[in-house]
């Protein structure tokens, strides 16, 4: 049975995710976690902060899912992006994907993320140590 998750949280947890995308007919499993850094040209960041239009962004991750499952027939696929206030080296983002071959995987991940990216109204504001700026502004 396929399976989506999307979802936007307040907190991500990395190591549940093997587990939410595992499926018997899934011989690979694809993941990528997007982390807080703490550099952004060149400039120190302090902190990040994430605001979405939480059920305009869900009804875009599962499009972008529901494209995904049907380009690269995935038995699993997963989006699940965090709000509010983050560290440096906290997860923001997780996206993955399931299927019966690794190739499906890789390529799914990765229109995954570049189209939630792309498409998916949420906005992140960096915060350095003597200003904050918005940025990746979303539809």
């Amino acid at each position: 049975m396929e399976k989506t998750i999307v979802e936007i949280v307040d907190y991500i947890e990395p190591d549940k995710v093997y587990a939410e995308l595992s499926h018997s007919e899934s011989g690979g499993i694809c993941v990528f976690v997007g982390t807080v850094r703490e550099f952004t040209q060149g400039e120190e960041v302090v902190s990040l902060e994430f605001e979405a239009y939480e059920n305009m962004a869900l009804k875009e991750m599962k499009k972008i899912a529901t494209e995904a499952k049907a380009k690269w027939k995935l038995n699993t696929v997963l989006l699940r992006h965090a709000v509010g206030a983050k560290e440096i080296q906290e997860p923001v983002v997780v996206v993955g994907a399931s299927a019966a071959h690794r190739d499906a995987c890789f390529k799914a991940c990765r229109y995954l993320i570049d189209t939630l990216k792309e498409r998916v109204p949420i906005w992140k504001k960096e915060l350095f140590k003597n200003k904050s700026v918005w940025v990746s502004a979303h539809p």
